[in-house]
């Protein structure tokens, strides 16, 4: 057994390293970085790896949501990033997932290049909803392609209240990273505290990327240069970088991204996955449905909480594995000779 000391709720930096900084340090921006720090850290640009990115307008509201897409062919895997992360998260697997199937990389409300009228509103009920009106948006309800939901952390439990409500016909898998209702729950006492004793202040953008890698949050320095960048924004009156997304002001959200979680994942009528850190995140609901063959468990040694950034090879390999066993294709579950078309 590995044990994992990330918090499912978002990808900062574990409560053992919190732990391990005094808890009065000071919140100015560090000092400049050096050159070569802004060489190793600088930002990298997302494209090379998703092919595209849009902004997609929800009819009836002000709310824009943007996404970044690759492929051209397959299925779609819609990917749902963390709390306090962005579309870009999974822009390394992206590059190799858009060889066999069609990518989708959604900022979701309150994060990254996403607009909404309500920014703070992170409820399950809300993120659930957005999800389905992008989707409705791209695809339209009447032939939408065959859809891999792929969730982390909190987009993870998204993903399986999505799946769950079947309000998208499409959907044919379901893909969680490393959120399990036992170990998130617990986690909930402790959020506010590491949230508020990490990093505040960054002079640059590159500070921010370093501190990433360093505090253990990230282990893929490539990954970290594309995905740390749009969590993101600058503080005008302290003149440094800051969070895009105050997760703290979010709190009572946070319990019900993950009460029942368990049951509700075991719950979903779609083939699914769930790739863990470390087996000790595994709770009594899932360790029973596991040995009772209801979902496949993958643990993806030697990786931290973001499995699709630290390795993201690993990643993309295991979504195309699950794709190809479940046949699914570009329209539905692909049996040789017929064609299961998942819509109505």
């Amino acid at each position: 057994m590995e044990p994992s000391n990330l918090s499912p709720l978002t990808e900062e930096p574990s409560e053992e390293i919190e732990k391990s900084q005094p808890s009065d340090r000071p919140r100015a921006p560090p000092q400049p970085a050096t050159r070569s720090n802004l060489q190793k850290y600088s930002p990298l640009e997302w494209l090379g790896y998703f092919d595209k990115e849009e902004d997609i307008s929800i009819s009836g509201s002000n709310d824009v949501f943007h996404v970044y897409t690759a492929g051209s062919e397959g299925p779609i895997v819609f990917c749902l990033h963390g709390g306090g992360y962005s579309g870009l998260s999974f822009a390394l697997s992206a590059s190799k997932i858009k060889e066999k199937a069609r990518v989708v990389a959604m900022d979701l409300r309150g994060h990254g290049k996403s607009c909404t009228d309500d920014e703070l509103d992170l409820s399950i009920e809300t993120l659930c909803n957005d999800v389905v009106a992008v989707v409705k948006a791209m695809y339209g309800y009447h032939s939408p392609p065959a859809i891999v939901l792929v969730g982390h952390s909190m987009g993870g439990a998204v993903a399986i209240h999505v799946a769950a409500k079947k309000v998208i016909p499409s959907v044919a898998g379901l893909i969680v990273v490393d959120v399990v209702e036992g170990t998130a729950m617990a986690s909930l006492i402790h959020m506010q505290k590491i949230l508020s004793s990490r990093m505040q202040y960054f002079h640059t953008i590159e500070k921010a990327i370093e501190w990433s890698v360093k505090g253990g949050s990230l282990r893929n320095i490539e990954s970290a240069r594309l995905s740390v960048p749009p969590t993101l924004k600058y503080n005008d009156s302290n003149k440094c970088y800051t969070y895009r997304t105050p997760l703290e002001e979010t709190e009572k959200y946070w319990k019900g991204w993950y009460e029942g979680l368990s049951e509700i994942f075991l719950s979903s009528p779609v083939p699914k996955v769930l790739l863990l850190a470390g087996t000790d995140r595994l709770d009594r609901s899932l360790t029973i449905g596991q040995m009772q063959g209801k979902f496949q468990m993958v643990v993806v040694r030697h990786t931290g909480h973001a499995i699709q950034e630290d390795v993201p090879d690993e990643f993309a390999s295991i979504v195309l594995n699950f794709v190809s066993r479940n046949r699914i294709g570009p329209h539905g579950v692909e049996i040789p000779g017929l064609l299961r078309r998942l819509q109505p």
